[in-house]
């Protein structure tokens, strides 16, 4: 734990010193205004220490020249031949001129007497002795004395640091033994079922909380020996300077930032809960609307959540379009792009979704089907299950699920066997092929016997028979007779094909098979008593009824 800490520590510190090597410009105060001035101004640093402040002018910014001012007091002070006493005024033409010997550090003009409100020549003087100090200073800070005293004591920093880490962190693993043996010994006094998980859940956060102390400790323990270490030496003396501005200025720019947003956070909240709510009371609406609580002109129940998830979002868009003015960076170029590439996504890469969103609630309005309908799509048939915004399921009679794009139902043709059903029942039709020599009247009474037969078949409306062609070797037939409803229409047909095959065999009229050569010697039709070879049973041998009644009743 030490040893990764440490390395750390020391990674900052390379993070820091290479940094360094830039220069402490860019962490040098930005232009500054003068008050009751346009005029820009900044400071002249060298090693990260404020020399004195100079303006600029619409020819030199002042960053500029505070920075070329810099340029030639380090070079000055690199220069042995000069000395803080060489550093003198000479007035020409009207200015002031500040000189290391026969090196111009600047110029001091009349402006800048004027923008510091005091006689050029005074400024001057307090600018020189700024110019003095500064020769001093980087001269004394790079001493071979003042370099070994800073290595000496940045190791000792360093080794104490070290210590102090190993220290703490054998601390700390005692200090959690102990707290989480008396915890543990306090819960376990307790007697039985009084809460010992929740007392034992307590730990937890206790240990968390021990962790972040420890934390919180070892980030001022490299704090401190950051700034002892990087104080000792001139490159980075500019860093300790300002690293606790470094730490602060951003908690304290997060802090006034959080302030200054306090207002429009409170609309935001106030917002949150008036739609939150909203929605809440919508649903509950639109809920009792579904359960036929609450009751709608012309307004199908099945219409209740479709309509619900329009409101809803219609409520959300606006709430949306309220807060954006009040979101953080809401006005910022960023978010402004940010925005518009969402956009484009979303139009490219959604258009198949709106397409299916659209046709859903086409459905769902548009009264095609709903949940319990049988319907039939392109080669699907099947009882719907459930509808959704973008898709529709449906159960085959295999007892399959096939989810259908509601997309795919809009553009194709579709049958609902349900929904005239339910008020004037549904018609089943079938064909029959029957010889030129059979009466046409025999037919109609025979398929009328056959429907008759059938359980589901409604009597009223009665069933009833067309000739539907005359074709080359055969008469076509359709029987047409009426179910209450979709449910099992497969059984249905089912059960009516049985009954007409055992009408016309009972009457021993042939039903012609499409490949018709020629009349046979005999009828083709099975004879009563061959209705049940093996190993087909009579109905009165499997107890379910009498003889000749039909073998299968279909499912309702």
């Amino acid at each position: 734990m030490v040893r990764r800490t440490v390395r750390k520590a020391a990674a900052v510190l390379v993070i820091l010193v290479g940094a360094s090597a830039a220069g402490p410009a860019w962490a040098a105060p930005p232009a500054a205004t003068a008050a009751g001035d346009d005029i820009p101004s900044a400071a002249v640093q060298v090693d990260g220490r404020t020399v004195f402040t100079v303006r600029g002018s619409p020819s030199v910014p002042a960053s500029e020249r505070a920075e070329r001012i810099a340029g030639r007091i380090r070079e000055a002070a690199r220069n042995p031949a000069i000395t803080p006493a060489d550093v003198t005024l000479l007035p020409v033409a009207g200015t002031w001129q500040i000189m290391a010997g026969a090196e111009r550090i600047m110029t001091v003009f009349q402006a800048d007497g004027d923008f510091e409100s005091v006689a050029p020549e005074s400024l001057a003087g307090v600018y020189a002795e700024g110019v003095r100090r500064a020769i001093d200073g980087y001269r004394a800070n790079r001493s071979d004395e003042h370099l070994v005293r800073g290595a000496l004591v940045a190791l000792a920093a360093s080794a104490g640091f070290v210590a102090l880490l190993w220290l703490l962190n054998i601390a700390f693993r005692r200090l959690e033994r102990l707290v989480e043996r008396l915890f543990r010994a306090r819960v376990e006094s307790l007697p039985i079922g009084m809460g010992h998980g929740s007392q034992l859940s307590l730990w937890r956060p206790m240990a968390s909380g021990l962790r972040a102390t420890r934390l919180l400790l070892r980030l001022a323990l490299v704090f401190v020996w950051l700034q002892l270490v990087l104080a000792q030496f001139p490159w980075t003396g500019w860093i300790a300077d300002n690293l606790g501005l470094f730490v602060v200025q951003p908690v304290v720019h997060i802090g006034e930032s959080l302030a200054a947003y306090l207002p429009s956070l409170f609309f935001l909240l106030v917002l949150f809960a008036i739609t939150r709510y909203s929605l809440r009371l919508l649903k509950v609406y639109f809920g009792a609307v579904e359960r036929g609580a609450t009751e709608l002109p012309r307004f199908d129940r099945e219409w209740s959540w479709p309509t619900y998830k329009i409101v809803r979002a219609v409520v959300l868009a606006l709430a949306l379009v309220m807060a954006y003015p009040y979101l953080p960076g809401s006005g910022t170029e960023a978010l402004k792009g940010v925005s518009v590439f969402a956009g484009l996504l979303i139009s490219l890469g959604a258009s198949s979704a709106v397409s299916g969103v659209i046709s859903g609630y086409l459905t769902t309005f548009g009264r095609v089907f709903k949940a319990g309908d049988l319907i039939k799509v392109g080669e699907v048939m099947g009882v719907v299950t459930e509808v959704r915004l973008l898709t529709t399921r449906v159960r085959t009679i295999r007892n399959e699920e096939v989810t259908i794009p509601n997309a795919t139902i809009t553009t194709s043709s579709l049958v609902n066997y349900s929904v005239l059903a339910r008020t004037r029942g549904l018609v089943l039709q079938t064909e029959v092929g029957i010889g030129y020599e059979v009466p046409w009247r025999q037919v109609h009474a025979m398929l009328v016997d056959a429907a008759a037969r059938t359980p589901v078949v409604l009597k009223e409306p009665a069933p009833f028979v067309r000739q539907k062609q005359l074709g080359d070797f055969a008469v076509v037939y359709q029987l047409n007779a009426y179910k209450d409803s979709a449910e099992g229409l497969m059984d249905a047909y089912s059960a009516l094909h049985q009954n007409i095959l055992d009408v016309f065999n009972e009457h021993g009229v042939q039903i012609m098979t499409p490949a018709y050569e020629g009349d046979p010697a005999e009828p083709k039709i099975v004879p009563r008593e061959q209705w049940y070879a093996a190993p087909a049973q009579p109905p009165a041998a499997r107890g379910e009824g009498p003889a000749g009644a039909t073998d299968r009743t279909p499912r309702s």
